[in-house]
């Protein structure tokens, strides 16, 4: 039994060194108006994304900006010496789930009170590399070709 999961753990780890995340937590603005933004961008080249969010009017692209830049910074960590430009970089995967609700009382006439949630979110980015993801697929078709 230990060595499956030896076997799996490892097999995690090297998928790990070629994904590229970053991720957001506790943003204080709904999901909602989160995915608004990261539909912009999902699947878009990073270049492209990055323009799109530097010139959107909304209070979440920015938040979305800096977080793409951050994943840009973690591929670069993973790749040193390779440019930007000569990779073919993508957002392969961008997830906005619902973070903490804080809830507060509104007063209400005769003497109620509503409830206001205040929803918060968590927002995970994964880049991809065009250009890796095609020498793969070639090198299947080649091994099934054999």
């Amino acid at each position: 039994m230990g060595s499956r999961k030896h076997i799996s753990a490892e097999k995690r780890k090297e998928e790990r060194k070629s994904q590229y995340i970053a991720r957001l937590r506790n943003v204080p603005t709904s999901p909602r108006k989160m995915r608004l933004v990261a539909d912009l961008v999902r699947g878009m080249d990073v270049e492209k994304a990055m323009h799109i969010l530097q010139h959107t009017n909304k209070e979440a692209a920015g938040r979305m900006y800096k977080l793409l830049r951050s994943a840009i910074a973690n591929w670069e960590v993973k790749n040193e010496g390779s440019r930007l430009e000569d990779n073919a970089l993508y957002i392969k995967e961008i997830m906005v789930d619902g973070g903490r609700m804080l809830k507060r009382i509104q007063p209400a006439p005769q003497g109620r009170a509503y409830r206001i949630r205040k929803r918060s979110n968590h927002v995970t980015m994964i880049l991809g590399n065009r250009l890796d993801e095609m020498n793969e697929v070639f090198e299947d078709n080649e091994n099934n070709d054999n």
